[in-house]
């Protein structure tokens, strides 16, 4: 997907050109290429009159931004304590050997990123895995097929 320098200019201007901005700015980048592509980066820092520097710091202070491409879909496996002893690392293992990949990594024909968070604080229904926002509560090894089986027929 190539870069439109000018459709980033309007997600900028949409706010004004304030650099208090920078997050909802970067936001609306991430939702449109599915990461921060580093041109659009330098482009922001350009229009704001941020430091490069500055911006790639908050890009990657908060995880919901990602300077590599992600999958057309996010699947989140829990790997904190709750999850964890229910058999969370068993399902990160699923979802690896049935993407073919591993955690932090995209599939090659991107329609998958797997990643891992510490906790998501609904430790009550764990293990948990979230799937493009849907959260799958107390899931299991049996379950990863039918997660990914609803999300590949999304892709057609």
């Amino acid at each position: 997907m190539a870069v439109e320098i000018q459709k980033v200019k309007s997600f900028i201007a949409r706010y004004k050109n304030e650099k208090k901005a920078l997050i909802s700015i970067l936001q609306d980048i991430q939702a449109e290429y599915n990461y921060l592509p580093q041109e659009t980066l330098r482009a922001v820092a350009e229009c704001l009159n941020i430091p490069l520097i500055d911006i790639i710091g908050v890009a990657t202070f908060y995880r919901t931004f990602s300077l590599k491409p992600r999958g057309k879909h996010l699947i989140t496996v829990c790997s904190g304590t709750a999850c964890h002893v229910r058999g969370g690392l068993k399902i990160l293992n699923e979802f690896e050997k049935k993407l073919n990949i591993k955690a932090g990594e995209t599939t090659k024909d991107r329609q998958f990123t797997l990643e891992t968070v510490a906790c998501l604080g609904c430790c009550a229904i764990g293990p948990v895995v979230v799937a493009d926002n849907n959260y799958h509560a107390q899931t299991s090894i049996r379950a990863v097929d039918s997660i990914l089986k609803k999300y590949r027929k999304r892709k057609k």
